[in-house]
């Protein structure tokens, strides 16, 4: 019975699916292959796109062999990709957890992990699976992104202050609790944000007529109790341009109808590509990281991915 079992199996993973499904209706069931069959059939309903009969017919397995570590794990794959994420992250724990642990579960378990900024479980779920397999390529590359991600998060954060800071900086003086005459003053020198009063110094201010020492006191306090001084802003470095990348062109012109399926990406930037209806190189270089990023469940790691696999074609995400 193994061998037609694993018959079965071929028919499934070579796309003849009517073969199997015949191969399973006319399938002796016994108690030893009861729990294989069921999953065969559950396995058949997801490569035939029956997503939601196929985790009914998993659950069926579950619950008569709950230590089925593949339909575990498919039921998890599952409800990872349709974004019930507590439940996925339930089942994937519990195929961590046979001996020995499911590895594609340790991955998954790590991307689910970065998506919600638990970089530190993340890291450990792919420090055990490099303890097991220290040549495994995924892994390789998903804690070298995972780890370049606590800088990252550090780079959002200052990002965040800078966009801050610029918002301040539009603030109308108007809003500020100054005299008649100092205000009547910034508005004749043109100085109409905190910024352009931020960008003046003293001497600036004094040159001007009727501005006496008594504005620019008031001014400097006004300043002072937000800790900030005249000229501050003259200071500070302004940003280098961000690069462009190249146009699309050799070698690269003749990857842009390839299928990302060629891509070796993680289920989650694949599923995250199939929610945007990409399915070509070309039609992914069309996009932006911002626009990528927009996307549900897509994170740090996964533009990583994406980043890395289109280097190799010389390919690169429109700026």
């Amino acid at each position: 019975m193994m061998a037609t079992l694993e018959g079965i199996m071929e028919h499934i993973r070579t796309g003849r699916f009517e073969e199997a499904r015949e191969a399973l209706d006319s399938a002796e069931t016994t108690d030893t292959n009861r729990a294989e069959l069921l999953f065969l059939r559950g396995y058949l309903q997801e490569m035939m796109f029956d997503r939601a009969g196929a985790l009914e017919t998993y659950q069926r397995v579950l619950e008569d062999e709950p230590d089925h570590t593949e339909a575990m794990f498919r039921a998890a794959l599952l409800c990872d990709q349709g974004g019930d994420d507590e439940t996925a992250i339930d089942l994937y724990e519990k195929c961590t957890a046979e001996n020995p642990a499911h590895v594609n579960a340790l991955i998954n378990l790590a991307s689910l992990c970065e998506e919600r900024g638990q970089l530190v479980e993340a890291e450990q779920y792919l420090k055990y699976v490099l303890a097991e397999h220290p040549n495994h390529r995924r892994a390789m590359h998903f804690l070298k992104s995972v780890q370049a991600s606590y800088t990252m998060v550090f780079d959002e954060k200052t990002q965040r202050d800078r966009e801050q800071h610029n918002a301040d900086l539009e603030v109308s003086v108007n809003d500020f609790e100054l005299s008649v005459r100092s205000r009547n003053c910034l508005r004749q020198m043109n100085i109409r944000t905190l910024g352009d009063l931020l960008r003046t110094t003293e001497a600036e201010l004094l040159s001007y007529k009727n501005f006496g020492e008594t504005s620019l006191n008031e001014i400097k306090a006004m300043l002072t109790q937000k800790g900030l001084e005249l000229g501050q802003e003259l200071q500070r470095p302004q940003p280098l341009p961000r690069p462009t990348a190249p146009p699309v062109a050799g070698e690269a012109s003749a990857s842009v109808h390839r299928s990302v399926a060629e891509l070796e990406l993680s289920v989650r930037a694949r599923k995250c590509l199939q929610l945007l209806g990409i399915t070509t190189l070309g039609e992914l270089v069309a996009r932006s990281e911002a626009e990528l990023m927009a996307t549900k469940n897509f994170g740090q790691t996964s533009l990583n991915e994406i980043r890395r696999q289109l280097a190799q074609f010389g390919m690169s995400l429109r700026d």
